[in-house]
């Protein structure tokens, strides 16, 4: 993929996954890259003949038989991320059968939802932050993130780097962090109090393996409010960062968590607690219809690097405007692929 201002081009492997009916209804799934290959056998070799004779609209009773076939004692990793994309697939075929969009069958809670552009690449320099920081904001985006840990152990090159891209944008547009939980307790908290001033809308995944202790502690050092959640694997860790009063914003991502049919869960648990929900870790086409299902549903990441693959395997797919991002009225997930591009970039 390509992104402003850089000349060197950014790798993003994904598995895709296609699912299809005995109908000749298919439906399509994503999920990240990593362990793509161990994903694969295990979605072609033992997966899909298991699969083979259930009926695709029983989401929920497919979701339990693969978990208790495949993994009893509830780890997640390769075995949630493969599942997260066999999950969307058997929903979108759910919406094309019954003829609706996903994120309706869902709840169909809200339509447009918020959305906001992750921008903010430890590849730049602070100068080509400004500078893209403001090609979005005279685009006419007002909620940004940038990534933060460029140096774990030196807070104060981020804090330069948040500072200068509030003072470019002005004070009328959202600004959110992520260090993708690369920070100590410590650091996090020297960071925080750095950064305080500038109006932080969230500190995303602060600190080491989203650690529920500690960021419980965090939340009693700062004002800035926590999220995290979005490569947890199942509701289970997710109640533990609830629960514990360790966030603010619950961040199940249907491309890790287990699809759809977990990743509903995961909100409605959120809803129980009074918090929000909202989509991190990027892959904005599929999260999009889980944050408009939701009554809690808040705002969709268009993370340049997830956003452009999508724009790339998908023909026309949703994209967001002035910071609002509608979604389509297309039967099941609305995203048609594009197999020249999927053969071009197919790993043999």
């Amino acid at each position: 993929m390509e992104v402003p201002l850089l000349k060197e081009k950014i790798i993003t492997p994904v598995l895709f996954a296609a699912v299809e009916t005995d109908e000749g209804i298919a439906g399509y799934g994503l999920t990240r890259g990593p362990a793509r290959f161990g994903m694969k056998e295990f979605i072609n070799r033992e997966v899909a003949p298991f699969l083979k004779g259930n009926n695709p609209l029983e989401t929920e009773g497919i979701w339990h038989r693969l978990f208790k076939q495949f993994n009893p004692r509830a780890q997640t990793g390769m075995w949630s991320s493969a599942v997260s994309a066999i999950d969307i697939a058997l929903w979108d075929i759910k919406g094309k059968r019954y003829k609706e969009p996903v994120w309706r069958l869902l709840g169909g809670a809200q339509n447009p939802v918020q959305a906001y552009v992750t921008f903010g690449l430890k590849h730049y320099s602070k100068d080509q932050l400004v500078d893209v920081a403001r090609q979005l904001v005279a685009q006419g985006e007002k909620r940004l993130k940038m990534v933060v840990a460029v140096d774990p152990e030196d807070p104060k090159v981020d804090a330069v780097r948040v500072a200068a891209v509030r003072e470019a944008v002005g004070d009328g547009v959202e600004l959110m962090i992520d260090a993708n939980y690369l920070f100590s307790l410590n650091r996090a908290v020297e960071l925080c109090k750095l950064v305080e001033p500038y109006g932080i809308t969230w500190f995303e995944e602060p600190v080491y393996q989203n650690d529920a202790a500690l960021l419980a502690e965090l939340r009693r050092h700062t004002s800035i409010p926590l999220a995290a959640g979005q490569n947890e694997g199942h509701r289970f860790r997710h109640r533990e960062l609830i629960a514990s009063h360790a966030i603010d914003i619950a961040q199940p991502n249907v491309c890790s968590v287990g699809g759809y049919t977990e990743a509903v869960k995961v909100a409605a648990l959120a809803q129980a607690f009074n918090l929000p929900i909202a989509n991190g870790g990027g892959w904005p086409h599929h999260n999009m219809h889980l944050q408009a299902a939701m009554a809690n549903g808040w705002r969709v990441e268009f993370h340049f690097e997830m956003w452009d693959v999508g724009d790339r395997i998908y023909k026309e797919p949703p994209a967001p405007d002035q910071s609002w991002v509608k979604l389509p009225e297309t039967p099941g997930l609305g995203l048609e692929p594009r197999w020249d591009a999927l053969n071009e970039f197919e790993e043999k």
